[in-house]
């Protein structure tokens, strides 16, 4: 063994024995490390990248649902309490009044709803008037500050076809607190 050793040291290639079983376990060294090490290290990042995605995804629910939190107590504020119902049509007969728009009777009720806590109040009846004072009283009760809707609206002339009257049928319709706490909502973030 020791005389074959000799011969190949002896050969014009021998100095580069050396040399080249360096670069080979440098090549095997950098194989491992990269299938062992990593192959750990990509499914660490490819772990934490779905727990970046996923914490992602939750904060976003997160912030959407303190703003849908947010838009209800807007609205809930909005709504008048059920003891305000009949004010309430009140106040919209004397605004009709102001109006010159005349409404000879107008009925209320109350309908339950799906969402606890709530009902929804009904105005309807028949109302009279020029027609710009029906464009104005509609348009101030669209755009008051209380949450009202209107349903239906039906028209129909009254009288000859020169006269000036007109008079519809209407139903306005509401949303109303059945007391003054706040919606039941589950507990978002705080």
């Amino acid at each position: 063994m020791k005389e074959r050793l000799i011969v190949v040291l002896r050969h014009p290639f021998a100095p580069l024995l050396p040399w080249t079983s360096v670069v080979v376990s440098l090549l095997i060294m950098v194989f491992v490390v990269r299938d062992v090490g990593l192959a750990g290290l990509l499914s660490a990042r490819d772990r934490l990248e779905k727990d970046w995605v996923a914490t992602r995804q939750l904060l976003l629910q997160h912030r959407e649902a303190r703003k849908a939190q947010k838009d209800l107590t807007e609205v809930w504020a909005l709504l008048p309490d059920e003891q305000d119902f009949a004010p309430l049509a009140l106040g919209i007969s004397e605004e009709a009044k102001r109006n010159r728009v005349t409404m000879p009777t107008l009925s209320y009720r109350t309908e339950p709803t799906v969402v606890a806590n709530t009902s929804k109040g009904l105005l309807q009846g028949p109302m009279s008037g020029r027609y710009e004072d029906l464009r104005r009283f509609i348009h101030n009760l669209e755009t008051a500050d209380e949450l009202l809707f209107i349903e239906d609206l039906e028209l129909s002339r009254s009288g000859n076809a020169q006269d000036d009257v007109l008079t519809f049928n209407i139903t306005i319709a509401t949303y109303l607190r059945a007391d003054s706490e706040k919606p039941i909502l589950p507990d978002v973030g705080r």
